[in-house]
């Protein structure tokens, strides 16, 4: 008799805020599933919609609370928008309104950043800007800059509580200048399916793990992937059943995850 051919194993797409650490605490058995994961040779990417941090400066937070995690298995919303500007316009020229995570990203594609004549005006979570930076984005947008945000999100959390994200910001920006902005970050089921390239996976062999309903589940499903949502972060289970698409799994934490 032949051998039977071994199960290959699903890979894992993880959101990292509110399903692995929230704020700067790590979420109990956290760091049991990623050492699990990693144990079993599974392929696993960790996803955050902030694009203020670079991976290595991911790296090093994640491994100050606990998580032993490298940057090649962190993937941000500005890496994400950095590969869509690639494809869509490569060695092109921006003007940005974030932090090292989005400059950095757009660097080691070939952009340059520039305040004149830029092909995208590229918004993203920052809390440096002010009123010249702002009104230099809307002028160029008027005069015919592509308007670009790393995600959608209208707030985020910090220490002290919630922040202004790059959803408050963009939509600053659309009001002035009618033109609404093009969001890379979940939910848009691109940056899920720039992550699955990233893996060198397809979506019939990958999970998504998150703590939204709205925007991880969501983009996780319209990618053909499995989904499972977690109970650590906002969406709660009585609010499950009044979206019209459900998760694969609901489970408690990601430590209660079966691999």
């Amino acid at each position: 008799m032949k051998a039977s051919r071994k199960k290959k194993l699903k890979s894992f797409v993880i959101d990292l805020d509110g399903v692995l650490v929230r704020g700067n605490r790590l979420i109990p058995g956290a760091d049991r599933f990623v050492r699990r994961l990693a144990s079993t040779g599974r392929k696993f990417l960790l996803l955050t919609n902030n694009s203020q941090r670079t991976p290595r400066d991911l790296e090093h937070r994640l491994r100050s609370i606990g998580l032993k995690i490298t940057a090649d298995h962190i993937y941000t919303s500005a890496m994400a928008t950095a590969r869509f500007l690639n494809g869509q316009k490569p060695k092109g020229t921006a003007f940005v309104i974030g932090e090292m995570g989005l400059t950095d990203a757009l660097h080691r594609i070939g952009y340059i950043l520039t305040d004149r004549r830029a092909d995208y005006v590229v918004v993203g979570d920052t809390q440096n800007y002010d009123h010249r930076r702002i009104t230099q984005a809307i002028r160029l947008i008027h005069e015919g800059a592509r308007f670009i945000g790393t995600n959608p999100d209208v707030t985020g959390p910090s220490e002290a509580g919630l922040v202004p994200a790059t959803g408050s910001l963009a939509a600053l920006i659309e009001k002035a200048t009618g033109r609404p902005a093009y969001f890379v970050g979940k939910p848009n089921p691109l940056m899920i399916r720039t992550a699955l390239r990233q893996l060198r996976e397809h979506s019939e062999n990958a999970i998504m793990v998150g703590d939204r309903m709205d925007t991880d589940i969501v983009a996780g499903i319209e990618v053909g992937m499995e989904t499972i949502l977690v109970l650590t972060g906002v969406t709660r289970r009585k609010d499950v059943a009044a979206f019209p698409y459900q998760p694969t799994r609901i489970v408690q934490s990601v430590g209660r995850i079966e691999l």
